[in-house]
């Protein structure tokens, strides 16, 4: 696995320490990857039966494609968490929403721990958030996680989700959510200053 990749944005929590993001190489990051996504806690994922070459055949396909980018991210220098960033205009929700100027689409994962930090994932969801408004053309994020994930359904309430509504995608009946910039900064009490 690659440690030398040019690592795209940083954040220092608090509490847990040093968050950052560098962009996933699809070869060098599959092994790492295909833990992750086939491990129990991420049924959600839906790559539970995944060979690894089918995970790094889905990373090198989203690696190509020219609105969806995948990384990982780092907590204290080693691998935990994997974000995603789509155009939500081209992908996952086409003809499923009105996509304005300025929306991102994001999944996140967080890798399974055998010594789970209390925290952890809100602060790692905070850091993918910090990170797409860093972009200053974004204004609103969007996502879709299925309508039974209620763990991840109170994560986005507390960094700023507010719930439109169920949409229905071929794989699943999905709880459409948006973020706008103010509404992170207001959840959060990170300011344009601090993303």
């Amino acid at each position: 696995m690659s440690t030398t990749a040019e690592t795209v944005y940083t954040r220092t929590d608090a509490v847990l320490g040093t968050f950052a993001i560098r962009p996933l190489d699809p070869f060098a990051d599959a092994e790492l990857l295909h833990g992750w996504v086939t491990h129990p806690k991420a049924s959600f994922w839906m790559m539970q039966d995944a060979s690894l070459p089918e995970v790094e055949r889905e990373y090198m396909r989203i690696a190509a494609h020219e609105h969806h980018d995948a990384f990982i991210g780092l907590h204290e220098g080693r691998p935990a968490f994997l974000m995603e960033r789509y155009d939500p205009a081209q992908l996952e929700l086409v003809g499923l929403y009105e996509a304005q100027p300025g929306d991102v689409g994001m999944h996140f994962l967080v890798a399974p721990s055998e010594r789970p930090l209390h925290g952890f994932t809100r602060a790692v969801i905070t850091t993918v958030m910090a990170a797409l408004f860093a972009d200053p053309e974004t204004e609103r994020v969007v996502v879709e996680p299925d309508v039974e994930n209620t763990a991840v359904h109170a994560l986005n309430e507390a960094v700023g989700f507010v719930p439109d509504g169920p949409v229905q995608k071929p794989e699943k009946t999905a709880l459409l959510s948006f973020c706008t910039r103010a509404q992170f900064e207001a959840a959060t009490g990170l300011t344009g200053e601090s993303i």
